[in-house]
């Protein structure tokens, strides 16, 4: 059983979408979607600086872009289930036909926008952990008025707050705590900090009319499996202000036997956790077209 998975913000990098703009088709349906959100995605995919891209507004509609935009170059594929860590979960809404591609660019754009203008409010940002025991981490966060909001497993757990806060952890980490990694986002997203950012995508999200998931989607903010458009556009309105449980997600790949683990562009994250966390599972990451073959490998094998 094959999993397509979609990472969230951080993962986007200078001139990512280059490459995927070359494939017959791509650049004219980027150009679409651009006009329909007014945001030049190509020209933030190919063009902009690390800076450009790590602002909340431009980050979260390119994100999306490039995962349905890759997705799409595979062909036709089912598979057997369909997660996305924080911004991915709309691209997993679109992989399993809740919107159609261009209502999915229309409400992260509009989630983008809100999110950055919570995080103009005060200077925060987020920092990953690398290693410890979350028992131990997570009340020394806690501790800090840090929230531990990514629960990524295997290993690693996202602190967020305010940027003073996130400079006391450099100096007091957790024990066990190898590392602490600051992300290229621009607030600390997945906290209280988001929560003027909810209300307006409540009120994008009213004007939507989802269809029900036609693929099993898991839902990052329990791990569970949601059946019912409703309930995952008022789940992907609720996230940007609770934390994201990719641990639980991961459980629920293991109980649902998936076998394989293939994370759409620009993937990387969710792939290096499937390693460590879901032994014996295949996993592979979309980074550039040259992929694209060793994909359909995969899924012919899974699906």
């Amino acid at each position: 059983m094959l999993v397509l998975v979609a990472p969230g913000q951080g993962a986007q990098t200078p001139g990512f979408l280059t490459p995927w703009l070359e494939l017959p088709g791509a650049a004219d349906l980027v150009a679409s979607w651009s006009d329909a959100i007014g945001l030049d995605l190509a020209h933030f995919g190919t063009q902009a600086d690390a800076d450009e891209i790590r602002d909340t507004a431009v980050a979260q509609p390119l994100l999306v872009a490039a995962g349905i935009l890759s997705a799409a170059a595979l062909g036709d594929i089912s598979p057997g289930a369909v997660a996305g860590h924080s911004v991915g979960e709309i691209t997993a809404a679109a992989f399993a036909g809740v919107l159609d591609d261009t209502t999915a660019l229309t409400l992260v754009r509009k989630r983008g926008l809100a999110m950055a203008e919570a995080a103009a409010v005060t200077k925060t940002g987020m920092s990953a952990l690398l290693g410890g025991d979350p028992e131990i981490t997570v009340p020394h966060l806690e501790k800090l008025g840090l929230t531990p909001a990514n629960v990524n497993g295997a290993g690693q757990i996202v602190a967020a707050g305010t940027l003073e806060q996130l400079a006391v952890l450099n100096e007091d980490k957790p024990e066990g705590v190898r590392k602490v990694v600051p992300l290229k986002v621009a607030g600390a997203f997945h906290t209280e900090h988001m929560a003027p950012a909810v209300d307006k995508l409540a009120a994008a999200a009213r004007e939507l009319t989802p269809s029900d998931p036609k693929l099993t989607y898991v839902s990052n903010s329990d791990g569970r499996t949601v059946s019912t458009g409703a309930g995952i556009l008022e789940r992907l309105v609720g996230q940007v202000a609770n934390p994201v449980r990719w641990d639980l997600c991961m459980q629920t790949f293991r109980e649902l036997g998936v076998t394989a683990l293939l994370e759409v562009c620009p993937g990387g994250t969710l792939t290096g956790l499937a390693k460590r966390a879901l032994p014996g599972v295949k996993t592979l990451a979309l980074k550039t077209p040259d992929d694209i073959d060793a994909a359909r490998e995969l899924i012919a094998e899974h699906v």
